[in-house]
């Protein structure tokens, strides 16, 4: 049976606490400047420990979390959850981006497309972009 682990790559440890879809994407996130520790910027390869404190920038939002935990393997969301620890001050900030990201849709009159483009209207889209 394995001993649990004190340390892990922070690319490892944000694809296992679901942040990214892919450990690629971790590791390009990291590597760009998104990802901060102790308000350093880091390379991937960075071990991590429980109590770390980490900035995590993605789509806009900022996520302000402590280490609570780490596996080594990815694990469901409600598990997830429990490797860190959100900051008061970080979910009310990111709540409130949220509510005027849905006010500018509103103001702008956003609406989801009703379909797809099918095969012809792809095409004449294509045309279009061509002729410009």
């Amino acid at each position: 049976m394995r001993e649990p682990l004190e340390s892990i790559r922070i690319d490892k440890w944000l694809w296992t606490a679901r942040f990214f879809k892919t450990r690629s994407l971790a590791t390009e996130a990291v590597s760009g400047g998104k990802i901060h520790v102790d308000k350093q910027r880091v390379k991937p390869s960075k071990e991590i420990k429980m109590g770390t404190k980490l900035e995590i920038h993605k789509d806009g939002f900022e996520w302000l979390i402590t280490v609570k935990g780490i596996s080594e393997q990815r694990v469901s969301a409600k598990e997830a959850a429990l490797l860190y620890e959100e900051s008061l001050e970080s979910v009310e900030k990111r709540a409130k981006q949220i509510d005027v990201k849905r006010e500018e849709r509103k103001f702008l009159g956003f609406q989801k497309p009703e379909h797809k483009p099918n095969k012809k209207n792809r095409d004449l889209i294509h045309r279009f972009k061509r002729a410009e």
